[in-house]
C-alpha cells in the first residue's frame, strides 16, 4: 500500500526487500552494468534512504540516498525506461531534495555518467551544478572506465 505523502507524489514510498525482484528487473533493463542485488540490500539494511515509486501496483522507479555530516548523496535514481518522460523522476528527486532538507542536510550530491544527458539535463533543470569529475568512476565496455561527473545542489 501506498502512503499519501504530499499532493502529486502518492506513488511514492519505503522500498522493501520484497521490490528487489522487481527492483532488478529495472536496474538491468535501464543499465549495462546495474547494480546487484547485493548492493540494493545492503542499502536497505545499513539504512540508506531507499524508496520506490509505484503507478498503479507496480514499482517503476527507485531512488537511494544516503545521509551524514550536512549533506545528502543521491546513490541511485532510476526509472523504468518504459515509463520514461512522464516525470517520475523529477517526482523522485523533489521527494529525496525534500528528505534531504528535513534531515538538515545543506547540499545534495550526486555521480552520473556525461552520456547520460537526460539525467544531466533533468539534475540541471532543478538547479545542480556540475563541481568536479572522478576519473573513471563507472565500468564501460570492453574493459573501459567512464568518468562521472560531480553535481551539487544546494538545499538551503
Amino acid at each position: 500500500m501506498s502512503a499519501v505523502l504530499e499532493p502529486g507524489r502518492e506513488g511514492l514510498r519505503l522500498m522493501t526487500a520484497e521490490d528487489l525482484d522487481r527492483i532488478m528487473e529495472i536496474e538491468t533493463a535501464a543499465y549495462p552494468f546495474p547494480w546487484t542485488r547485493g548492493i540494493f540490500r545492503d542499502c536497505l539494511h545499513v539504512g540508506y534512504s531507499c524508496w520506490v515509486y509505484e503507478s498503479g501496483s507496480r514499482v517503476v522507479g527507485y531512488a537511494i540516498m544516503a545521509m551524514g555530516a550536512g549533506e545528502a548523496h543521491l546513490l541511485n535514481l532510476c526509472v523504468d525506461p518504459a515509463h520514461r518522460r512522464r516525470g517520475i523522476g523529477r517526482i523522485m528527486l523533489g521527494h529525496m531534495m525534500d528528505l534531504a532538507r528535513a534531515h538538515n542536510a545543506e547540499t545534495l550530491l550526486l555521480e552520473v555518467r556525461p552520456s547520460n544527458t537526460a539525467a544531466i539535463n533533468l539534475y540541471r533543470e532543478e538547479g545542480f551544478c556540475e563541481v568536479g569529475m572522478r576519473r573513471d568512476y563507472y565500468p564501460g565496455a570492453e574493459g573501459a572506465r567512464e568518468d562521472a561527473l560531480i553535481m551539487a545542489r544546494a538545499l538551503s
